[in-house]
C-alpha cells in the first residue's frame, strides 16, 4: 500500500488529450481569443458557402456558350482558351516542346533538391538554360519559333526563371563588392545597388525597350523579350545583393577571424566558410524576392510581351466570349497561387534540410 500512496497523478500526454482540449487551448484560451475566433468562423461562414457555390456547384463546366443556364463560374470559357493561358500564340503543332522543359524542369528540381555532387548542380544550372532555349526557340533540326509567338504560362516561367537563375550570381556579387574594403568597387556596388532600388521595375523594362536599343551600333537590335530579360535581371540582382548582404553581416566576426587564422584567401574563405552560412540565414528573404519577381512579371505587358495575365485580357476581347473576364482572373489567380506557394514549400524544405540547429 506504501508503494502506491507515493505514486503521483501525471498529465496526460498531448496527443491524447482529444479535440476538445485542442479547441479550447487554441480557439479559446482567453476571452479576446474567444471573441476573435467566432468572428472569424462568422466571416468564413459568410464567404465561403457563396464562393463554393460560385466556383463549383453552380458552375458552367461544358457545352456551349448558348448552353449557360446557371449564375456560377462559366469555367467553359477557361476551356476554351486554355491554351492560349498556357501557350500564347505558341504554333500547337509544337506544343510538345515546352511540356518536355516542364518535364526536364522537373526532372532538375528534384536532383537539385537530393543531390549534394555540386559538379552535379553545376551542370544542371548550366545545362537546362541551353536545353530549354535549344528546345522552345528551334536549332539543332528543331523549326524555329519566335519569340514573338510566345506567350501566356510560358512566357511567364520563362521571365522568371531566367530572371531568378541570371540574378543570383550578379546579386552575390554585387553584395560582395558592397562589402569590400576596395573604394571604387564598394562605390560601384552602393551607386548599383541603390539607383536600382530607387527605380520601379517599369520603368527598368520601358527603358530596356526604349531606351537601349539607341546606344547600339546602327543595324543592330535586341530580341525584345532579350531586352526585357536583362531589365529584369538588373533589376532583381540589387534586391538579391542586399538580401545576402543581410545574410553576411549576421555572420559573427569570428567566423572570418577563424578562416584568416587557417590561412585561407578571400575566396577561399568566402566560398568555403561565409557565403555557405550567410545564403543559409537568407534563404527566406531569398525566396521572398524571387516571389516577387515571379509576380512582377506581369510588368511585360508593357512592352508588348503577353504573358498569363495579358492572355486573359487579350482573349477577353473575342467578340465571341466577352464578358468572361471574371472566370479569367480567377484562374490565374489559381495559378500564381500555386506557384508561389510551391516555390515557399520548396525553399522551405531546403531550408529545413540545412537547418543545424536541431535539438
Amino acid at each position: 500500500m506504501a508503494i502506491y500512496e507515493k505514486l503521483e497523478a501525471k498529465p496526460a500526454p498531448l496527443g491524447t488529450k482529444g479535440i476538445i482540449h485542442w479547441v479550447k487551448e487554441n480557439l479559446f484560451p482567453s476571452v479576446l481569443s474567444s471573441i476573435l475566433t467566432i468572428i472569424s468562423i462568422y466571416i468564413l461562414l459568410t464567404i465561403i458557402p457563396p464562393l463554393l457555390d460560385w466556383m463549383i456547384f453552380d458552375a458552367t463546366w461544358t457545352g456551349t456558350k448558348e448552353e449557360i443556364t446557371k449564375d456560377g463560374a462559366r469555367w467553359i470559357f477557361i476551356f476554351e482558351k486554355f491554351n492560349q493561358f498556357i501557350y500564347g500564340f505558341y504554333p500547337e503543332e509544337f506544343y510538345w516542346r515546352p511540356n518536355l522543359v516542364l518535364f526536364i524542369f522537373t526532372a532538375y528540381i528534384l536532383a537539385f533538391k537530393y543531390i549534394d555532387t555540386v559538379k552535379v548542380k553545376a551542370f544542371i544550372i548550366i545545362s537546362f538554360p541551353i536545353i530549354a532555349y535549344v528546345l522552345i526557340a528551334g536549332g539543332f533540326g528543331l523549326e524555329h519559333v519566335e519569340t514573338e509567338k510566345w506567350g501566356g504560362l510560358l512566357l511567364t516561367i520563362i521571365v522568371a526563371s531566367v530572371g531568378i537563375i541570371a540574378s543570383f550570381p550578379i546579386g552575390i556579387v554585387f553584395a560582395l563588392g558592397r562589402q569590400s574594403n576596395m573604394p571604387i568597387i564598394k562605390t560601384i556596388s552602393v551607386m548599383y545597388i541603390e539607383f536600382i532600388r530607387g527605380v520601379p521595375l517599369i520603368t527598368l523594362l520601358f527603358m530596356s525597350s526604349v531606351i537601349l536599343p539607341l546606344f547600339f551600333p546602327e543595324g543592330m537590335d535586341f530580341d525584345k523579350l532579350l531586352r526585357a530579360l536583362i531589365g529584369i535581371t538588373l533589376f532583381q540582382a540589387a534586391y538579391i545583393a542586399e538580401v545576402i548582404r543581410g545574410g553576411l553581416q549576421a555572420i559573427p566576426k569570428g567566423q572570418y577571424e577563424a578562416a584568416d587564422a587557417m590561412g585561407l584567401s578571400y575566396w577561399q574563405s568566402m566560398g568555403l566558410i561565409i557565403l555557405p552560412q550567410a545564403l543559409k540565414i537568407s534563404i527566406p528573404n531569398i525566396v521572398g524576392s524571387f516571389i516577387a519577381l515571379f509576380k512582377d512579371t506581369t510588368l511585360i505587358l508593357i512592352i508588348g510581351l503577353f504573358d498569363i495575365l495579358a492572355m486573359v485580357t487579350l482573349t477577353n476581347s473575342d467578340t465571341n466570349w466577352l464578358g468572361f473576364e471574371t472566370e479569367g482572373y480567377v484562374f490565374v489567380t489559381i495559378i500564381y497561387w500555386a506557384i508561389c506557394f510551391s516555390m515557399s514549400k520548396y525553399a522551405k524544405s531546403i531550408e529545413d534540410r540545412f537547418n543545424t540547429n536541431h535539438k
